[in-house]
């Protein structure tokens, strides 16, 4: 049987950085965009290669803000993956955008090209939220974008939102969560902000400008979202993320179910062949790498053994609503996961953190809440 995998395509150009942002994107580096993806097209050239045998299930093309970048360079990367990949007729075929930076034209090409899933992060649905937090963007912008995308046909749209954010009161998250709602999107994402080093925000947070949002309240915004999504017909699959039926995100699916993919691109990270590895972070590293040397790239490598592949495989899959199932984790395995774990299991659920049931370990609703506290339980085990 073919062996199937997901391929994440990461481009680390943004209109403007985020003060939230600590992912590997860049605000002022357009001048490197021509080279980049020309670099990005010779690493897709070898992976061609060497996944041979491969079925691509999903792509995904991140970032950054890929929107930034001009059309072609989009639909060079996706034609290109196409010849040299084995993409699946039903692949999911993503694109991470963001309001203000989209157009009909752009719109149109990538509907043209094949993308079939379009994620735009709003975060917000306050003009003075947005502001504080560096997006370049207005209400406004993206409801117009929404739109536009809907008439082109896009008929699988995700809505990143953040809440926790600073000044952001529960009346706030309200309207972003019911007015997002209302327009329907077939996937929502509803991250709790983190202040992360090297940003912006950490800067402010370290200098007293802003605090963080009390846990009380953080958690008041979580419920609020889960009650209000599900009122609107939307089903929480995963800790952050919410879906009408059919809809959930098939490539995040394959990292949280602890299954193969490649990343390509500066920084992308890859699990390929019981191995996880890192791309080199600085673009011109990673652009002079490609160029001159054909691909010596890798930054960060680790050989994940059985243990460690265990561990993984119970924190990402706790991390969905379902939950891991005892049969799939006996097929990869060859053990029983009580067999193994047991005594760890059995500790969480008399804290009423997980719950058995029908052949599955899942999170309880305040396992929810304490979700870090069960993976504790899984780092470092042998």
């Amino acid at each position: 049987m073919e062996k199937s995998i997901g391929l994440y395509i990461h481009v680390p150009f943004c209109k403007s950085k985020c003060y939230y942002c600590d992912f590997n994107s860049f605000s002022n580096k357009s001048e490197l965009v021509e080279a980049y993806f020309e670099a990005l097209k010779k690493e897709i050239i070898i992976y061609g290669e060497r996944a041979e045998g491969y079925e691509v299930k999903t792509v995904f093309i991140g970032g950054g803000t890929p929107s930034s970048v001009d059309s072609r360079y989009i639909e060079d990367v996706v034609r290109l993956c196409r010849q040299h990949f084995k993409i699946a007729a039903d692949a999911e075929i993503s694109l991470e955008s963001n309001p203000g930076t989209l157009s009909e034209d752009k719109l149109r090409a990538y509907k043209y090209i094949g993308i079939n899933r379009l994620s735009i992060g709003l975060q917000a649905w306050q003009n003075r939220l947005l502001k504080n937090i560096g997006r370049v963007h207005s209400i406004e912008e993206f409801v117009d974008n929404y739109k536009l995308a809907r008439e082109i046909g896009f008929n699988n749209i995700n809505i990143d939102m953040i809440f926790s954010l600073p000044h952001q009161t529960l009346e706030d998250w309200a309207e972003t969560v019911n007015n997002v709602a209302d327009l329907g999107p077939e996937h929502i994402s509803c991250y709790s902000l983190k202040i992360e080093e090297n940003t912006v925000f950490w800067e402010k947070y370290e200098h007293g400008e802003i605090d963080e949002i009390d846990d009380h309240t953080d958690r008041e915004m979580y419920y609020l979202a889960k009650r209000q999504l599900a009122g609107h017909g939307y089903g929480m699959y995963e800790i952050s993320n919410f879906a009408l039926e059919g809809y959930e995100c098939k490539h995040n699916l394959i990292y949280w179910k602890a299954k193969e993919y490649l990343g390509l691109g500066a920084g992308a990270h890859s699990y390929f062949n019981k191995k996880r590895y890192n791309n080199l972070y600085n673009i011109e590293d990673y652009i002079k790498n490609y160029m001159e040397y054909e691909g010596k790239y890798i930054e960060g490598e680790a050989i994940i053994d059985e243990a460690e592949s265990m561990s993984e495989y119970i924190i990402l899959g706790m991390r969905l609503t379902c939950g891991i199932s005892q049969s799939e984790f006996k097929g990869r395995y060859g053990i029983e996961i009580m067999d193994k774990f047991g005594g760890k299991f059995k500790k969480l659920i008399g804290k009423g953190l997980v719950e058995h049931k029908a052949g599955r370990l899942l999170l309880t609703q305040t396992g929810l809440d304490y979700a870090n506290q069960v993976f504790m339980e899984f780092i470092d085990i042998d």
